[in-house]
């Protein structure tokens, strides 16, 4: 038995199975988020939640609400509302001032 090639697949499987890839790399990213517990610590001891922590991060290296986005599968309006809520716990303003808090 042979394993078809691509051009092979009808388009509507092609379509199904990548849908279904889809589904199953955003269940995978979601996983693993849902068993990240453990908080981030920062200076004035502030306790930032796994995704929070993880928006801060990824904003202190200069990634932009989009690309923060897709690189943690949330929506760019999802990562705005997180880093406004680390903004709004570690008491700063601007993006800039993440790599000062950030420990």
């Amino acid at each position: 038995m042979s394993v078809p090639s691509a051009r092979d697949i009808p388009p509507q499987y092609a379509s199904f199975l990548a849908d279904s890839l889809r589904r199953r790399r955003w269940a995978g990213a979601r996983r693993s988020q849902r068993f990240a517990t453990a908080g981030t610590r920062c200076r004035g001891q502030t306790e930032l939640t796994a995704q929070e922590a993880q928006v801060a991060k990824l904003a202190r290296d200069g990634l932009s609400n989009p690309e923060i986005g897709a690189r943690l599968y949330i929506s760019a309006r999802t990562a705005e509302f997180l880093l406004s809520k680390v903004f709004t716990k570690l008491d700063i303003t601007s993006r800039t001032q993440l790599d000062r808090v950030l420990a």
